[in-house]
This record gives C-alpha cells, sequence and structure tokens, in this order.
C-alpha cells in the first residue's frame, strides 16, 4: 500500500511514467493546477502552502524510498522534483501580488515562470548542476528544482526591478 502510494506521489500520479518529456508534462500540469486553485476555485493562500507543504516534506521520504532499490538515483519517472520546483515561484508570485489579479496578466506570469523553470531545469546552472552530481539522493533529486524555482523568482524580480526603472 505505502510503496504504491510512494510511486503515485513521485510520478505524480503516473505522469512520469509518459515516455516523451515528462518532466515537461509535470511542469505545464502543475501550472495548470495552481491556476486552478488561485484562480478558479479560489482557494486561500494558507490552504494552498499547507497542501504543498505537506507535498514537499512527503516528497523526500517518498523519493527515498524509490530510489532505495532502483540502480538510477533520479530515474526519468520522478516528477514530484518538478512539481516542486515549479511550484515554488508560482505561489511566490501569488502571494506578492495578493490584490485582485487581471487574469490576462496572471497567465503571462504564469507562461513566464513555465518557461524559465524549464530553462533553469534543463540546463542547470551552478548550484543546480553540483546538487544533480553530488547528492545521488532524495535531498539532491529534489533540491537541483528548488534551486531552479528560486533561479525563476530571481529573474522575474531582476525583470520586474529594471522594467520599473527603465519603462
Amino acid at each position: 500500500m505505502i510503496k504504491t502510494l510512494n510511486y503515485l506521489i513521485v510520478t505524480c500520479f503516473g505522469i512520469g511514467s509518459i515516455r516523451f518529456a515528462p518532466g515537461t508534462i509535470t511542469s505545464l500540469i502543475t501550472t495548470v493546477f495552481l491556476y486552478s486553485l488561485f484562480h478558479i476555485i479560489n482557494l486561500s493562500n494558507s490552504s494552498i502552502l499547507i497542501i504543498l507543504l505537506i507535498v514537499f516534506l512527503y516528497s523526500f521520504y517518498a523519493v527515498a524510498e524509490y530510489i532505495k532499490y532502483n540502480e538510477i538515483k533520479d530515474p526519468k519517472e520522478v516528477v514530484i522534483d518538478e512539481f516542486i520546483g515549479q511550484s515554488i515561484p508560482i505561489y511566490l508570485y501569488e502571494i506578492s501580488h495578493s490584490t485582485s489579479k487581471d487574469s490576462t496578466e496572471a497567465v503571462l506570469f504564469y507562461l513566464y515562470i513555465f518557461i524559465l523553470f524549464r530553462f533553469f531545469d534543463i540546463k542547470k546552472p551552478f548550484p543546480i548542476n553540483f546538487l544533480d552530481k553530488k547528492f545521488k539522493n532524495s535531498f539532491g533529486v529534489i533540491f537541483d528544482d528548488v534551486i531552479a524555482g528560486l533561479y525563476v523568482v530571481l529573474t522575474l524580480i531582476i525583470f520586474m526591478v529594471i522594467k520599473s526603472e527603465f519603462l
């Protein structure tokens, strides 16, 4: 039972088993899922934070158990890290703009976040590449995507500062 639950968590309910671009598909579905929670269902920021924290914390255990008997320590089907990494900039965007948002603006920012996250997750600039190579455990699997998510946040902050200064 727990092995099945772990599999469902680490593969985001089987999305990771898709042969073509499971990480990108998971990131896209995460983006749509979070947009739905924030803008369609209108779930509170604190409720979404609790959900994300539970997923984040449980993921360390689930990934560790999943890779324990696997020769590959960062298997392609493990995509919960994409969910976590993609969630960070989206959640921070939403709480930093807690006032009523224009849906067009939100969709554009979600698109920017999606593209930037995939860029940083695929290119793996330092220290993402260091974490990816050095830590062959659940920490390394998850935290390289956490750092990619934080790079997205930093990039958007820099963009907004430049925009406010020159436009």
